[in-house]
């Protein structure tokens, strides 16, 4: 019996851990009810009374040996814990997040393409690099015809340039299919411009087209008036004034009733009361010959317009640049709902 408590004793100062379930492993194997410790204790009857009490003695070292093992090995794994517990604090209020604000732009383009997109119109997109072809010839924009000094041009080479519109995306769409035709085209434009408050090197344009047989220059209009009192407000009118693009024909520049002072006069609308969102008119049908489309069967109107001029009208913003300088006390002003 003696020789067995020798036994424990040695496997108890040989024990070592860090893990706490292999700690209460080691106590229950030892100190438990039926733990080898335990079982030493109901077997004291059997030993001779000469040695009992020695062995007593001996039994009794043991069993406080173990628990104050498995105490101190419980002690250092508290500590070691406590020295590798993060030092973050949970109890202090958490820092606000910041969360970010779609840009006005973006907002503004997105309502536009909603707008169109519920009276059948597909959205169609295209390279920004663009060549001579397709921003310029195709358009009814001859070699040295004075029609292309009306936007300063970014050119790469001779034939390939920065497009100045999006009608170019409308080039390819009549290259590419056949009337019908019903389309806006979102994009950013390039112009070789000085940057101020009224002008911009880049800014953003959707124009639309409209191709089929027996389309009027009153679909156009009402289409466009439709379009305005769905973005500005039912009360909303509009004028068409004869102007002159070289892919249109006849031509028109919208006005829209001031949004500021609904048509009384104020000083952003010069106390006209009108104020000018885009340019229109019907497709040229020089344009179409040159997109394969037979003018004599087919005809339609295009229109296009700049998004920060929506956008000006909608928020007030009367600097371009605002726009493209990433303020972000200037862009949390605006929400999807503005």
């Amino acid at each position: 019996m003696i020789e067995e408590i020798n036994i424990i004793t040695k496997e108890v100062d040989a024990f070592n851990s860090k893990s706490s379930e292999e700690i209460e492993n080691f106590r229950i194997a030892y100190l438990g009810k039926k733990g080898r410790i335990t079982q030493l204790f109901t077997h004291f009857k059997l030993v001779p009374s000469s040695e009992k009490k020695e062995f007593g003695r001996q039994l009794n070292i043991l069993k406080s040996l173990t628990s104050e093992k498995i105490v101190k090995l419980k002690e250092e794994l508290k500590e070691q814990l406590k020295s590798t517990k993060s030092k973050t604090d949970y109890t202090i209020p958490g820092q606000p997040f910041d969360v970010g604000s779609r840009h006005p732009i973006s907002i503004i383009r997105d309502q536009i393409i909603e707008i169109f997109s519920n009276i059948g119109f597909n959205i169609s997109e295209g390279p920004e690099i663009e060549d001579d072809w397709h921003n310029f010839t195709a358009l009814n924009f001859p070699e040295e015809h004075p029609a292309r000094d009306m936007q300063d041009t970014f050119f790469i080479n001779k034939d390939i340039a920065l497009r100045t519109h999006t009608s170019s995306v409308q080039v390819r769409v009549m290259e590419n299919n056949q009337p019908p035709i019903r389309t806006i085209s979102p994009g950013r434009v390039y112009r070789n411009e000085a940057i101020s408050a009224r002008a911009h090197c880049f800014f953003h344009q959707v124009e639309g087209l409209y191709i089929d047989k027996d389309v009027s220059f009153a679909d156009m209009k009402q289409t466009l008036l439709y379009f305005t009192k769905a973005m500005f407000g039912s009360e909303t009118k509009i004028r068409l004034r004869p102007s002159y693009f070289p892919f249109t024909e006849p031509s028109a520049e919208v006005d829209v009733s001031c949004t500021i002072c609904k048509g009384k006069g104020c000083n952003v609308c010069k106390y006209s009361g009108w104020l000018e969102i885009m340019g229109c008119g019907m497709v040229d049908p020089n344009v179409l010959e040159n997109c394969k489309i037979d003018p004599n069967k087919f005809g339609g109107y295009a229109f296009g317009m700049g998004i920060e001029r929506i956008a000006q009208l909608k928020y007030e913003v009367n600097d371009l640049r605002l726009y493209s300088e990433n303020d972000v006390r200037f862009l949390k002003q605006f929400t999807p709902e503005s």
